[in-house]
């Protein structure tokens, strides 16, 4: 049985979960987040909580069990706290500007690169070295958070880039004179 997937997922105060023909819906106070389960295992609330289970132990019906109930428990975090993921400028002249509901930056190219985020997410830039993505879905927040560091990866001389929070960026030595004749 996978570890994961027999746990059930608690269903906070202020949240409606509605789950018809394969369609599981969530909605809170951050939005409303809806996902199609495989058919392959079975999705159930009662109204505390909600529990997914696999009719076999088949190879695809283990591996989707604990993935469909990752993927309902991160709908449910979603709308209740919601996602963030920080993005931080670094390099002599790089930073980010907010123009509209997108984000600006300048980061050694010619031109300056404007991305606009997709419906639901929020871009907030605290400072200019600063960018803040936020939302109710995970994979979403995700994915646009790594297409803003695509812009600029980090590179390993110098560090300059754009890097998330915590990241640690390994750094290279760099050329070295050879020593004697």
């Amino acid at each position: 049985m996978s570890r994961i997937g027999k746990l059930p997922v608690a269903i906070p105060g202020g949240v409606k979960v509605s789950i018809a023909d394969r369609l599981v819906k969530v909605e809170g106070p951050k939005g409303k987040l809806e996902f199609a389960h495989h058919p392959g295992v079975a999705v159930a609330s009662d109204g505390k909580q909600i529990t997914v289970t696999r009719p076999n132990d088949e190879r695809l019906s283990r591996a989707l069990h604990g993935l469909t109930r990752a993927l309902v428990n991160n709908m449910v975090v979603g709308v209740t706290t919601g996602y963030s993921k920080k993005l931080k400028v670094e390099g002599v002249g790089f930073q980010a500007a907010a123009k509209g509901k997108g984000v600006e930056l300048t980061v050694g190219f010619a031109n300056r690169i404007v991305h606009e985020p997709p419906p639901g997410v929020t871009v907030a830039v605290p400072d200019p070295t600063t960018i803040v993505v936020s939302g109710a879905d995970k994979q979403i927040v995700g994915q646009f958070a790594a297409e803003i560091r695509a812009s600029r990866k980090p590179e390993p001389y110098k560090g300059k880039g754009i890097r998330y929070e915590n990241e640690v960026v390994r750094r290279k030595e760099g050329k070295s004179f050879a020593a004697g004749k």
